[in-house]
């Protein structure tokens, strides 16, 4: 038996964003004693705080920076922020699904937009 749930909207998030909704979530928990924060949650709560290096203001402008590039759309924007790849190599890994591939000035233009925020 499958069960399929419907997919109602979509959205990308920076990792800051995320820590911001987690830490939300965290608290209105830890307020209500009968609610237990189940393992999964824990566990995202704590790899947000890890990588979480930026706060929300800057995340979103890092990736306001990253679409006015050429062959950056917004999916791969968001990828680029969170992921924060330093070396060609690891940015060509998030391109590594795409019909095309970047020129090297095209990787060091988004490597160098990388570099402000890193």
């Amino acid at each position: 038996m499958t069960i399929f749930k419907e997919k109602l909207s979509e959205e990308y998030l920076t990792t800051a964003e995320t820590k911001e909704i987690l830490a939300d979530l965290e608290m209105e928990r830890a307020a209500d004693e009968e609610r237990e924060m189940r393992y999964e949650l824990k566990r995202s709560i704590e790899h947000v705080n890890h990588f979480a290096m930026l706060d929300v203001e800057e995340s979103l402008e890092f990736v306001d920076q990253l679409q006015e590039l050429d062959k950056v759309d917004e999916a791969t924007a968001y990828k680029i922020a969170n992921l924060r790849p330093l070396d060609r190599d690891e940015l060509r890994a998030i391109y590594a699904q795409e019909r095309y591939s970047l020129s090297g000035d095209e990787l060091d233009d988004i490597l160098a937009v990388v570099k402000q925020y890193a």
